[in-house]
């Protein structure tokens, strides 16, 4: 695995930048609309780590270009990995107060990610999950929304958490959570397992509406209702 050190990187923001926030975004063979992803992301949040976790495009090189710190894994480890270890890369820094989970594909909105952490630190809670079903703005299917709350109620049950949306990417939380925090299942069910620790650890917690921009691209790369059924097959088989 080869890895940059971390340091604070100078940007000219359109907004506030938040200079003791990293955004985590695991990488998997985005050369198409990484460098967009992460421009538009280093407008707010400059402190940006990608990790790379086996693309064969140039994944890597393009989100370096675009600004970002860029960890990679030599093979394909799964998203669960690539989280863990893009956790570990923003704990290496000192100053760092939160972490934002932020997916490569465009489908997250930079202004819902800034107003989670803007209550993190309000201090409304240790954790705000996004979640796509506290407002209509999402357009999802039907077959998805029903398979989703399905694997909802399946994670509620066996996490003794209570939230509506726990398969969504988008999440912020505080450093004293993510040193906790740490994850074992690679694939899918990484998510499911990243809500129980941060239910079996006490942390407080909230939900934040947020608007998932389902496009062509990000369903071609995995956001279909196939991938929705996998995920609740292996909460199940899990």
């Amino acid at each position: 695995m080869t890895t940059e050190q971390p340091q604070t990187l100078q940007t000219q923001p359109t907004e506030p930048a938040v200079h003791d926030t990293w955004v985590v975004i695991p990488l998997f063979n985005e050369a198409e609309v990484i460098g967009d992803v992460i421009r538009d992301l280093r407008q707010t949040f400059p402190q940006v780590v990608c990790v790379d976790d086996g693309s064969s495009d140039d994944s890597a090189r393009l989100a370096r270009e675009a600004g970002a710190r860029v960890v990679q894994h030599p093979v394909n480890l799964g998203q669960g990995a690539a989280l863990q270890t893009g956790f570990d890369y923003a704990l290496s820094d000192p100053a760092m107060k939160w972490v934002v989970t932020f997916d490569a594909d465009g489908q997250h909105q930079v202004a819902d990610a800034l107003a989670m952490v803007e209550r993190l630190r309000a201090g409304d809670a240790e954790v705000v999950f996004g979640s796509r079903f506290l407002d209509e703005r999402t357009e999802a299917g039907l077959a998805k929304k029903l398979v989703l709350r399905a694997a909802v109620g399946y994670t509620n049950m066996t996490t003794h958490t209570r939230l509506t949306d726990a398969h969504n990417g988008l999440r912020a939380m505080s450093r004293s959570v993510v040193e906790k925090v740490e994850i074992t299942q690679n694939r899918m069910a990484h998510a499911s397992e990243l809500v129980a620790q941060i239910g079996a650890s006490g942390a407080t917690y909230v939900e934040q509406p947020v608007h998932i921009l389902y496009t062509d691209y990000s369903r071609s790369k995995g956001q279909s209702l196939w991938n929705s059924i996998n995920i609740l097959a292996e909460l199940i088989l899990r």
